[in-house]
């Protein structure tokens, strides 16, 4: 029996979207826009840059904001109980400048995730992906070693880990989506994922 990797996003399933965060900290609308809404990962982050850099936002600003947010109500219990029965990777699009106080926040889980390019000065001037399409690279690449990868995100940036995977679901995923998906069981709630994530792994 093939063992079995749950790969989880991070903003919007464990913790709130820290660009949303930010957007309401700093009051700049703009920076509301996140993968939910932007399919094109670049095209995102590139007019996000370019509004920090307007506003003369860097990395400092940002993680002012990530000290205040917390996981969601419920995710490290979800979290804690899904390692207690199977292996847990979080994919996410996020750089490592921003995860690592959320990931103490969550006891620690493995994440594999993006890392941004800061000046001296803070100001962020670009960024560097893991690697092209990461989320479905990663899940193919465990794949190709002998794991069965089962997924769970809410955006665009998820589907493709999502659709690779032996059983995929979306979670607190926009009405858009999980209208153009169907065929993909939604939840709601991290006890209803859990159980989906507990049968498909036996």
């Amino acid at each position: 029996m093939a063992m079995s990797i749950t790969c989880l996003d991070l903003e919007g399933v464990l913790v709130p979207e820290i660009w949303i965060a930010f957007s309401e900290a700093t009051g700049i609308p703009e920076l509301r826009r996140t993968t939910r809404d932007e399919p094109d990962y670049d095209k995102l982050m590139k007019f996000r840059i370019a509004i920090l850099k307007e506003h003369g936002l860097g990395l400092k600003q940002i993680r002012e904001t990530i000290a205040k947010i917390d996981p969601m109500p419920g995710a490290k219990a979800f979290l804690d109980e899904l390692r207690s029965f199977t292996q847990v990777l979080i994919l996410s699009d996020t750089f490592s400048q921003f995860a690592t106080p959320l990931m103490e926040k969550l006891g620690w889980p493995t994440i594999f995730c993006n890392t941004l390019e800061v000046a001296e000065d803070g100001e962020i001037t670009g960024y560097k992906m893991r690697c092209e399409k990461s989320k479905l690279t990663t899940v193919r690449a465990l794949q190709s070693v002998g794991f069965e990868t089962i997924a769970a995100g809410d955006s665009y940036n998820d589907l493709g880990m999502i659709q690779a995977s032996k059983a995929g679901f979306l979670f607190r995923s926009t009405e858009k989506i999980r209208a153009d998906h169907p065929e993909l069981p939604a939840f709601e709630e991290y006890g209803d994922l859990l159980e989906a994530i507990r049968k498909a792994s036996t």
